[in-house]
């Protein structure tokens, strides 16, 4: 899947032309791999990215040069190469200066740029300006391809989920299921997980983001997953609870209250809404039966290149849905003594409305 990095870069400049920043610096992660197509990890070695209206650069170590190779030549980008026996000083120095930014306004992205990545760009001269809000904004309306590989991610997980179901029993552990789970995800097609995959059984579900272990599902204990494969590095972001057998009278309340909750949000889904009604349409729902002080987090969030974006669908929050924003429905009740239920879709925010991307089935919870 290809997507149009010279449009990408395009919007930056619009969106920061009155920030009055000559250029931004982006290090690895998902806005470098937005506005260039290069993915990579951080490391000990910094490797950051310039882009100007009109010229761009990258400050990179000699060993990850063929990295670059492809997004210099289709984006005109520079390089500035380092190596280990001279340092990385005099390449910060060249690049700066080379765009114009020396003494001048430089956008940097202040969620994930390093404290040491952050001190050598302001050893150039460069003045620097958090403009980490105006990127996440950029992101947030997806464009057609990026939708496209999101339903891609989401079908191969969905069909993934229903194989693992299809082959579970109580008996088995926390970490076999996940295991069975991430093998048809990769069966299926997934690039590779979106997050660590997350399985939790009876107690261990009311902990909203815990860890696979070895504990063993039993019957008529819940089964809690939380999960998603990547495609063209977009990912799905999917919970579904499930029950070994017929639940019991508060694990049956606790679910259907739950689904009630995601519903009445994803009804209110539409541009023009702000996030945070959203978020109180699912937390009245759960207030409304007793359990409010058990659902301990925000309703969603957007997704994708990075799972967790913008917008957070969180109380409070006045952020104005727009068409082509894609994020997450996720309410939850977590009883300590029991168990956690959570229902978890992704949305997309169409022109006259919202679309629902998952849609595994979440009406019958138990197997």
């Amino acid at each position: 899947m290809s997507f149009n990095y010279i449009a990408r870069n395009q919007r930056m400049a619009d969106r920061l032309e009155s920030a009055d920043v000559v250029a931004v610096a982006l290090v690895p992660g998902a806005n470098m791999r937005y506005f260039t197509g290069v993915a990579m990890h951080p490391s000990e070695r910094p490797t950051v990215v310039l882009l100007g209206a009109d010229k761009r650069a990258v400050i990179v170590p000699q060993l990850e040069m063929p990295v670059w190779e492809s997004a210099c030549r289709e984006l005109d980008i520079e390089p500035f190469v380092w190596t280990d026996a001279g340092g990385f000083a005099s390449a910060f120095k060249a690049a700066v200066a080379a765009l114009g930014c020396d003494g001048c306004r430089l956008g940097v992205d202040g969620r994930e740029m390093r404290v040491f990545e952050y001190l050598a760009l302001e050893a150039t001269g460069a003045a620097l300006i958090d403009v980490a809000a105006d990127l996440l904004a950029i992101r947030a309306i997806k464009t057609p391809e990026e939708v496209d590989a999101i339903r891609r991610a989401i079908d191969i997980s969905q069909r993934a989920l229903e194989r693992t179901i299809d082959a579970i029993r109580p008996g088995l552990s926390e970490r076999t299921i996940a295991d069975k789970l991430e093998r048809h995800l990769r069966e299926m097609g997934a690039e590779g997980l979106a997050f660590e995959t997350l399985v939790q059984t009876g107690v261990n579900s009311a902990v909203p983001h815990g860890h696979v272990s070895e504990r063993i599902w039993r019957a008529g204990e819940l089964l809690l997953i939380d999960f998603g494969g990547l495609w063209a590095g977009y990912p799905a972001d999917i919970t579904r609870t499930f029950c070994a057998g017929e639940p019991d009278v508060t694990t049956g309340d606790i679910y259907r209250t739950v689904l009630e909750a995601n519903r009445a949000a994803i009804a209110q889904c539409a541009p023009g809404r702000k996030a945070g009604e959203i978020d109180r349409a699912a937390r009245e729902v759960i207030e409304r039966a007793g359990y409010g002080q058990y659902f301990t987090h925000r309703t969603g969030h957007g997704m994708g290149l990075a799972v967790h974006e913008q917008p957070d669908i969180a109380p409070d929050n006045d952020t104005i849905l727009q068409a082509g924003m894609v994020f997450t429905i996720e309410p939850g009740i977590y009883l300590p003594h029991l168990g956690g239920v959570r229902i978890e879709d992704n949305i997309l925010i169409t022109p006259d409305g919202a679309e629902v991307l998952t849609n595994y089935p979440k009406g019958n919870f138990s197997l």
